[in-house]
């Protein structure tokens, strides 16, 4: 099976392409690929294929027949996932790469996930891309993590996927988390999510773009370098908080860089976006197990 290795801030992918949906991988074989002694390793798997041949893709397709490419995420356990914003940055550099489509200046590439139509655009770091409307969740959610000596509360963000951000008073704090324990959440959400801690930068703005530092605990994956949706998370959380005079443009440092988030009105409402640089490293076959 060819297979090509990429990542975006750290936050790394096995890029399997597939483009007439031939392959169907076991939760088993996902994980053998992202082990990272015994396999090829990394946080999750991309598959790159025609939406028209799966029947996911059948929903993308109907919301924008121009979104001919799908991608099917998983994460390192073999579990589906919605969305993956670093992935979708991965995913489309691999497709210009291979020649599989084109993205000149100013247009739009509609890509297809779980979580809808995702439309990426090129941008000085890289691409960014439009993860769509988001919204709070009410109800009040308990974080307990290793490293913390109480409980925090923390605040449901949903950008296409689940998470709960969970604001720390310094980064000694969040340096001093031990995040190789899955936090626990109180009440458990009914589809898990992806818990993101976070600290303010000093200062909080500087020349109208707010700043934070972050980490992450992805469900189904564990502590990354990053985590594209769950940047977009924290930095809605923390303007949130910060109340009605906070910005709309955010710079956000994980573990693996930095990526930057815009808030923008649309039509349907408030929408966010996610800018950074995507990587391909090396490409190779390998003997996939059955």
């Amino acid at each position: 099976m060819a297979f090509t290795k990429g990542h975006g801030t750290g936050n790394d992918f096995v890029v399997i392409p597939d483009p007439e949906g031939q392959l169907d991988l076991s939760d088993d074989q996902v994980a053998a690929l992202c082990d990272r002694r015994f396999g090829i390793g990394a946080d999750g798997i991309l598959r790159v294929v025609r939406s028209a041949q799966l029947a996911e893709g059948a929903a993308a397709l109907a919301e924008e027949p121009a979104a001919e490419w799908f991608m099917d995420y998983r994460n390192a356990d073999g579990s589906k996932a919605e969305m993956c914003g670093n992935g979708i940055r991965v995913f489309a550099k691999y497709l210009l790469d291979s020649g599989l489509t084109t993205l000149n200046a100013g247009s739009t590439l509609p890509v297809g996930t779980r979580a809808g139509v995702r439309d990426l655009t090129r941008s000085d770091s890289g691409f960014q891309v439009d993860l769509g409307r988001w919204r709070i969740e009410e109800a009040d959610t308990l974080v307990r993590a290793r490293g913390l000596s109480v409980p925090r509360p923390g605040q449901g963000i949903d950008v296409g996927n689940p998470h709960v951000v969970v604001a720390l008073q310094s980064v000694d704090e969040l340096e001093s988390l031990d995040l190789t324990v899955l936090p626990q959440l109180d009440p458990v959400p009914p589809h898990g999510a992806n818990i993101e801690f976070v600290v303010p930068g000093d200062p909080l703005v500087h020349d109208g773009v707010g700043s934070i530092r972050m980490r992450v605990f992805e469900r189904g994956v564990g502590e990354t370098l990053s985590c594209g949706t769950g940047v977009a998370a924290a930095a809605l959380a923390v303007r949130h908080w910060a109340g009605p005079a906070a910005p709309d443009h955010w710079r956000v440092e994980v573990p693996g860089g930095t990526l930057g988030v815009r808030m923008f009105p649309t039509e349907e409402g408030e929408h966010v976006a996610l800018s950074g640089p995507a990587s391909l490293v090396f490409s190779g076959e390998i003997a996939l197990a059955g």
